[in-house]
């Protein structure tokens, strides 16, 4: 298989524990390459090469990419080859409407939380201070990532691990097509303006209105990028 432009994929942690496998270290690495749109849509690869870039052996990498294919990242080739997968649009929206749910039920259980939630509320205030950075920076990466640890840090914080774990896929999904086409979308100020209301109603224990400003930022988002997503090359 011909290989496109190497050394795409990050750098992949050591394991810290012997718990900790290669495996998923070597899947920490890819999918952060494919979150950050390093490995774009179509980029094809052999495991080999993946392997020779994160200098450990083919099996964890195989181990790896069986588990993005499983989450609708990459397709698994003839002769241990990868491809990543396009944005499919259709995909993209169902998705968001599940991640409006989950997202929506963890908001209005953290405003529940009383005090216990003011860490996390004060991280993602933190978090919509720094996207304001960026973007005054003109830089559209950094303000994606941190766009992605606040809604990241509101899933956390809902205090149910169970619907974290749930959304964490959806999540990934949505901060791929937000990287992948923050910058071709419009200026992205409202986003911080959505997030305040949302901090908002957390600030204030309510739980109702905390569902309803969730939704309707991921709803104004999603068409966003559902908009230019013709843009995006597959």
């Amino acid at each position: 298989m011909e290989e496109q432009t190497p050394n795409r994929v990050r750098p992949a942690p050591r394991p810290e524990a012997p718990r900790e496998s290669l495996a998923q270290a070597a899947y920490a690495a890819l999918k952060a390459s494919l979150l950050e749109n390093l490995l774009p849509p179509g980029h094809e690869a052999t495991e080999q090469a993946i392997a020779d870039q994160l200098g450990m052996s083919r099996t964890p990498v195989h181990e790896a990419v069986l588990r993005l294919q499983h989450e609708g990242f990459l397709r698994v080739l003839s002769r241990r080859g990868v491809r990543v997968l396009p944005i499919d649009p259709v995909d993209l929206a169902e998705t968001y409407d599940v991640l409006i749910a989950l997202e929506g039920a963890a908001a209005a259980l953290l405003a529940g939380r009383g005090p216990a939630a003011s860490a996390t509320v004060a991280g993602m205030a933190a978090a919509t201070e720094a996207m304001e950075r960026a973007r005054a920076a003109g830089d559209r990466k950094a303000w994606a990532a941190e766009d992605d640890r606040f809604h990241r840090l509101l899933l956390q914080g809902s205090g149910n691990a169970k619907l974290a774990r749930l959304a964490q896929t959806a999540a990934d999904q949505a901060q791929r097509a937000r990287s992948a086409t923050a910058a071709l979308r419009a200026d992205p100020g409202v986003s911080a303006a959505e997030h305040g209301a949302i901090l908002a109603a957390l600030r204030t224990g309510r739980a109702e209105a905390a569902r309803a400003a969730v939704a309707a930022h991921r709803r104004r988002a999603s068409e966003e990028i559902l908009r230019v997503l013709g843009a995006v090359p597959a």
